[in-house]
């Protein structure tokens, strides 16, 4: 059988289709093409998971909320803690983890740069914390490509974590570190104002220095609500639509309606253009790990050489920095060069010196002196004349805090300054902080003046006792005895109470002091009176004391107390058992 073939249509030389639109059709037809192959490569991105990061140092309560509402196609979740291990954000930067969201979970403490920034757990058997110093050397030291760096949105649970409270930006304080260092007062007021918006340095702005150019930053400006509340409330954003607004890149304040009367606020990660840019990136100068020890030393006498109203701003940096360069770093020759640059830099030494002795705050004058000793512009003995003048400073001065007199005692607690007590004469005439003074110096007869004080019925001059004992526990008996007995005598029950906890941390062994205070005991007029007589009772050795007639007397005589069961029942079980 034959078929006959199709016929085929004459081959001709007519154009494609293309070739035959007009321009503007050209131009229309190429534009929806590329949207077509652009929503191609949107589609195929889209269907790779976003990395749901999480660090859980407290509850997972909120991490449980997202992993309940985001679809397991569409997300993964990463725990980047590692239990028992303390370096474990490190350990996730090196395994190329890449965050597209970060869930952190943990009672935060922001409340100062100098150490203790960090968000950390309240169950004591949790080892695990994230220190803010961390996320920042992180943070500093990645590449464009690194943990955080593809974040779209972070939420901080945790109480305070975007606070916008100024740590030490506040213009007036920077106004007075500006006079000091030799503006005039109305310059001062100026610069001032413009120096606390580029050192933005509050815990918000923490954040946003760490999490630079994400577009959402989700925190508390004061009280977080605990875990399991806040679960609560991310389940209900989640249930009304929440999800989708999640890993899209997009600042929403939708979510901060779910939680009422808590302070849930937004912001955004630090750009380029921002006005504290350059002080982020003066920052990282000294946690970035791409930099050589050498680099560091070098940005830190650059720094320097500014006005010394901004070196009273990085002062803790530099403190940090100084005191973490151990003796090894030091004698590398480059280093060692760069520091000799900086201590024979004696136009920088000649206005720092300048700037620190004119410093009214002692706490802060004390720091500027020690950092000077550290970068060798004092010598050993400088260095204790500059703390002596700063003591006498103090001494000239009509009041003497119980702060004051914490500082000396913390500065003389190696008993460095006890030579210079003679030169600065007696505090015979003057009040009780100008004789702890001089008694953290090592002066005897201002001792024991000291420590009639703690008896009085002056409750500043307790409150100054108190802290000198912190320092200067009684280690003599007779002592011990005087001040067990003066305290039986004092009528104000607040100052009596302050005067038995300043005893609570010696843990008496001596049978008549504990005697004398248990006397006290049934004749006390408030329960604070014969709670801390417990809290001193009960550090004690108590054994020798313990007797049927002792546990009659704490139950008979006690005072009732609003909280219910106290300290006073746990001393009175231990006697039972004793």
């Amino acid at each position: 059988m034959l078929y006959r073939l199709p016929t085929l249509a004459p081959v001709t030389s007519r154009p494609p289709v293309f070739l035959q639109l007009s321009a503007m059709s050209k131009v229309r037809f190429a534009a929806a093409f590329a949207a077509c192959v652009g929503c191609s490569i949107a589609a195929s991105v889209q269907a790779a998971p976003q990395t749901v990061c999480t660090i859980t140092v407290n509850s997972s309560d909120e991490k449980d909320a997202f992993r309940r509402h985001l679809p397991a196609d569409r997300y993964q979740f990463v725990e980047l803690v590692e239990r028992g291990r303390p370096d474990w954000l490190e350990s996730a930067r090196r395994k190329g983890i890449r965050c597209d969201v970060l869930i952190i979970s943990g009672h935060y403490d922001g409340g100062d740069y100098a150490g203790g920034n960090e968000f950390f757990s309240e169950h004591v058997d949790s080892h695990e914390y994230l220190p803010v110093d961390e996320m920042e050397r992180v943070a500093c030291s990645e590449p464009d490509d690194g943990l955080f760096a593809r974040l779209k949105e972070v939420y901080l649970f945790g109480c305070n974590t975007l606070n916008p409270q100024a740590l030490r930006s506040d213009p007036a304080e920077i106004a007075r570190s500006l006079v000091q260092s030799g503006h005039p007062a109305a310059e001062a007021d100026r610069l001032a104002r413009a120096l606390s918006v580029r050192y933005a340095d509050s815990s918000r702005d923490r954040m946003r220095h760490i999490f630079r150019n994400v577009p959402a930053i989700y925190g508390f400006s004061s009280v977080a609500p605990l875990g399991p509340v806040a679960a609560t409330y991310l389940d209900r954003y989640f249930q009304s639509g929440g999800a989708r607004d999640v890993a899209t890149g997009r600042a929403g304040s939708r979510v901060l309606n779910y939680f009422p009367g808590h302070s849930l606020t937004l912001t955004r990660g630090l750009s380029d253009s921002d006005a504290d840019a350059e002080y982020r990136r003066d920052l990282c100068k000294f946690v970035d790990d791409r930099l050589s020890a050498r680099q560091k030393v070098d940005a830190i006498h650059r720094l320097l050489s500014r006005d010394m109203a901004e070196v009273r701003i990085f002062l803790d940096r530099l403190e940090r920095y100084t005191g973490s360069l151990d003796a090894t770093t030091r004698q590398e020759p480059e280093v060692d060069r760069a520091l000799h640059d900086i201590s024979s830099d004696t136009a920088t030494k000649t206005r720092y010196l300048q700037f620190l002795r004119a410093s009214a705050a002692p706490p802060v004058r004390a720091r500027l002196i020690d950092l000077a000793a550290a970068l060798d512009w004092l010598t050993p003995d400088e260095h204790r004349g500059e703390l002596m003048a700063m003591i006498r400073d103090e001494l000239a001065a009509p009041v003497v805090t119980a702060a004051d007199v914490d500082l000396v005692c913390r500065l003389n607690a190696n008993h460095q300054l006890d030579a210079g007590v003679a030169a600065l004469g007696s505090a015979t005439d003057a009040g009780v902080g100008h004789a702890a003074i001089l008694a953290c110096l090592g002066s005897e007869r201002d001792h024991a003046r000291v420590l009639q004080a703690l008896t009085s019925a002056h409750d500043p001059d307790v409150q100054i006792a108190q802290v000198y004992l912190r320092h200067h526990p009684i280690d003599d008996v007779g002592e011990l005895r005087d001040v067990a007995s003066g305290i039986l005598q004092m009528p104000d029950s607040s100052a009596q109470v302050r005067a038995l906890d300043a005893l609570a941390h010696h843990r008496l062994s001596d049978r008549e002091t504990l005697e004398t205070l248990t006397r006290l005991y049934p004749v006390a007029k408030s329960v604070n009176v014969q709670r801390a007589i417990a809290g001193i009772l009960i550090r004690s050795d108590y054994g020798q004391i313990a007797s049927p007639e002792l546990i009659r007397a704490l139950q008979d005589h006690r005072l009732k107390s609003p909280e219910g069961r106290d300290l006073i029942d746990v001393l009175i079980r231990r006697l039972q058992v004793s």
